[in-house]
């Protein structure tokens, strides 16, 4: 039997969480889970609200388990625990992902990984990307990961310009096979943690 969980995101930029579900979910359970994220992009009337938006998106995305995506940003992370809670009112039993800041704080780990996905592996130049302990204490992830991929790509001129960091971060998401540095992160953590109560609320065997 396969499960189907649905991920229902910020932004379009944060279906990379995908990849980070795949790897987490595996290492929780040898079931058969496919992650689908809820592309609501092309509808004609887009929902209004996090509420709407959860309806809309199980709908044309029916699933087991719900995954809702909120960066915390400048708000206290209970904030958007306690807004997602409020808002689902699908009936179906959903995990909260949270990061402190912004998901691109989870892209920060992996450096030979940002440097293939810059399209210059071999590159050397200093990427002054923050150690473990600041990645969620970065004002601003996702400007700090663009510029380590910018300074990564080595791109001057006009291949500066035709850079795109959107894309090379959507590529590093498919590059990094092992998410686990994520594990000390309070915000990962509780992802996890709840990640395995909801299987277990399925009835899915959870590996220990």
């Amino acid at each position: 039997m396969t499960f189907r969980a649905t991920l229902v995101t910020d932004g379009s930029s944060d279906v990379v969480l995908v990849r980070i579900l795949e790897w987490l979910i595996a290492r929780l359970t040898s079931a058969a889970i496919e992650i689908r994220w809820a592309d609501l992009r092309w509808l004609r009337e887009k929902p209004e609200g996090l509420g709407e938006r959860l309806v809309v998106a199980t709908t044309l995305y029916p699933c087991d388990i719900l995954f809702v995506h909120r960066d915390a940003e400048n708000q206290n992370p209970e904030v958007r625990y306690t807004q997602i809670w409020a808002a689902n009112t699908t009936g179906l039993r959903h995990v909260c992902i949270v990061p402190v800041r912004m998901q691109e704080a989870w892209l920060l780990h992996n450096e030979a990984a940002l440097r293939e996905a810059a399209d210059r592996p071999s590159g050397t130049d200093p990427l002054d990307l923050p150690p473990v302990g600041r990645w969620e204490r970065v004002p601003d992830p996702k400007e700090t990961l663009y510029i380590a991929l910018r300074t990564a790509s080595g791109a001057t001129g006009r291949r500066a310009k035709r850079f795109k960091p959107a894309r090379a971060a959507h590529r590093l998401a498919e590059l990094i096979t092992d998410w686990s540095p994520l594990r000390p992160l309070p915000a990962f953590a509780r992802l996890e943690t709840d990640t395995r109560d909801a299987l277990r609320n399925l009835g899915i065997v959870v590996i220990e």
